[in-house]
């Protein structure tokens, strides 16, 4: 027989879905059968599964500890992530409490693992958590995540929730559209004013790349995966042949900035999938430039009361990144 205390970063989840994650292995109909025949009870109570788990609840589990073990994941991931912690170099913690971390992630780390080998910004994370000793990762409980993706080359600021709470609000929030993200480039010839771009981005499965339609109704969209996507920008400093541009996103998409600033001529330097590749030779040559210079400097959250109050109306800018230097000096 086993008792588990639900603490907060368990609280939130349905209780069938916390047996699921606790004993992977089980199926939904042993759950099921337990729960109707009083093996398995909730603060001393016959459960169906549906109920909401709150902090302190008493899930109490009248099994031997060979079945729960038979039905519990056999390889721990502990080793990943603190490998992840490790290995994964320059992530810098820009502001932290109970509920979030706001990392600066650095271009070349994936945000979220791609394929199963992969080690990216999610595993660092949860061992950046285990050796502060802040999560248990017991089986069942919530697993920290990133809230907000980057591309791989993109570095710039990202949220991860360390509570299953905090993920719902950041990931209502960013659903919203209630946390202003914004983003600086350096965009090919002079950008004189403000604008705001919309359109229809397609996405191309195979060649891993977007392209842009002014039209919903185009035939080119006819079966196809279409998002609406929309981008305000404005110019921060003109040199000789590039703007330091900064963008808003009002909608998120992956590439958007970088098709939409392609699109009405300004592509961004180091862009090699939708930019200018004669304008990128030069600089690879002379500064070392080999993928595109964007990064997310900037998250302004707005007012917010309950789990993210400590962030309410908070803003958040990363680090200037070294390529940026190197160009604006």
């Amino acid at each position: 027989m086993q008792q588990i205390e639900i603490s907060k970063t368990e609280a939130g989840q349905r209780l069938d879905k916390f047996l699921h994650k606790y004993m992977p292995l089980a199926p939904s109909s042993f759950f099921y059968k337990m729960l109707r025949k009083k093996n398995i009870t909730l603060n001393g109570k016959k459960a169906e599964g549906k109920e909401k788990l709150i902090e302190r609840d008493i899930l109490s589990l009248y099994l031997s500890d060979e079945t729960i073990e038979r039905f519990q994941e056999k390889e721990s991931r502990l080793w990943e992530y603190e490998k992840a912690y490790k290995e994964l170099k320059g992530i810098q913690v820009i502001y932290e409490d109970e509920h979030l971390v706001i990392m600066n992630k650095p271009a070349g780390i994936l945000s979220q693992k791609a394929a199963m080998e992969d080690v990216s910004l999610n595993e660092w994370l949860n061992g950046y958590l285990l050796q502060k000793k802040e999560t248990g990762q017991e089986p069942g409980g919530y697993k920290p995540s990133v809230c907000n993706r980057l591309d791989r080359n993109t570095p710039g600021l990202v949220i991860g929730a360390k509570t299953l709470a905090g993920s719902q609000e950041v990931s209502s929030l960013l659903l919203e559209r209630r946390i202003g993200k914004f983003y600086r480039m350096f965009a090919r010839g002079h950008i004189e004013k403000e604008d705001t771009l919309e359109g229809y981005l397609v996405k191309d499965e195979t060649a891993n790349k977007v392209f842009l339609v002014k039209k919903e109704s185009s035939e080119v969209l006819e079966g196809k995966k279409v998002s609406c996507i929309k981008t305000r920008y404005y110019p921060i400093r003109r040199y000789s042949d590039r703007t330091l541009t900064e963008a808003e996103l009002i909608t998120g998409k992956s590439h958007q900035i970088r098709i939409h600033m392609a699109d009405i001529g300004h592509p961004l330097l180091g862009d090699y999938k939708y930019g200018d590749r004669g304008w990128n030779e030069r600089y690879k040559k002379q500064y070392g430039i080999s993928s595109q210079l964007l990064y997310a400097c900037r998250l302004e959250f707005p007012r917010l009361e309950g789990t993210l109050k400590s962030v309410s109306e908070r803003v958040f800018e990363a680090p200037l990144p070294a390529e940026f230097q190197k160009l604006m000096e």
